[in-house]
């Protein structure tokens, strides 16, 4: 290959060894973009084994486990999933009856039964045993986390015999539950098998497992790290896509018309 350099009255071809340095630092100029493009594909796979299609509405039960594996508490929501980071979570067990959660973006607020002001609170919050309102509300990382692919390794326990693409993430977003999330994934298929998730503090808050069943998560165990060790279990029990009337996703509309359905 011959290149010509005529700027700074320099005429001829390109030195070879000058000219291999110069292919070499476009080389590595352009590896952290192909990278980044590499993990948010790769997000984009796992996602759809989370939620599907844009436009959905998930049936949810969150089930809280002691030790022992007995069952402390349970209840239901239906999940509204929209486009661009909007949710609506109705709370249906009757120890919640009417309370709802609408997700905008960064913004999250809770909506009581019986009051005309929506109050703000944030993705960490918990709804039920160490299920936050961002565990319920949103199921997609690529919108929300960048970071490396690590390599190959093996999956964690117990699913040591698969292979698995190991990805450290970290939050792109201030409206997100976890700053820091490594994550594993299926080398074939990028299924989602196990995540730890790190609070602000940098401290592992919980172990994350993905049970599939037909193609599709079906369960997330979370398991509590820091005080317990507790189980919840968030099961999808029905999907199927819907979009929701704009209205729905305005606090101040849902305060003033608490029965949507």
């Amino acid at each position: 290959m011959t290149v010509h350099l005529k700027a700074h009255g320099l005429r001829g071809p390109l030195p070879a060894a000058l000219l291999t340095l110069t292919l070499a630092v476009g080389v590595l100029a352009s590896a952290p973009a192909r990278a980044a493009d590499d993990v948010a594909a790769l997000l984009a796979a796992a996602d759809r084994w989370r939620a599907g299609s844009d436009a959905m509405q998930i049936e949810t039960e969150v089930s809280v486990l002691a030790r022992d594996g007995t069952l402390q508490k349970q209840r239901r929501y239906t999940v509204f999933m929209q486009p661009a980071r909007k949710s609506l979570v109705l709370m249906r067990s009757p120890a919640e009856a009417g309370q709802k959660v609408l997700m905008l973006g960064d913004d999250f607020w809770l909506l009581m039964p019986g009051s005309q002001r929506a109050l703000r609170i944030t993705p960490s919050q918990k709804l039920l045993g160490d299920a936050a309102t961002g565990d319920i509300a949103t199921l997609r990382w690529a919108e929300d986390y960048g970071g490396m692919l690590q390599g190959e390794a093996a999956c964690p326990s117990p699913d040591e015999a698969r292979a698995c693409r190991h990805l450290s993430l970290v939050a792109a977003r201030k409206g997100v539950t976890y700053a820091r999330i490594e994550l594993w994934i299926g080398r074939a298929r990028s299924e989602p098998v196990a995540a730890e998730l790190f609070v602000q503090s940098d401290k592992l808050a919980k172990r994350a497992r993905f049970l599939l069943q037909q193609g599709q998560v079906q369960e997330m165990l979370l398991q509590d790290e820091l005080g317990g060790g507790r189980i919840t279990r968030v099961r999808y029990l029905e999907r199927h896509a819907r979009t929701v009337p704009e209205a729905w996703l305005n606090p101040m509309f849902l305060a003033r018309n608490p029965e949507i359905e």
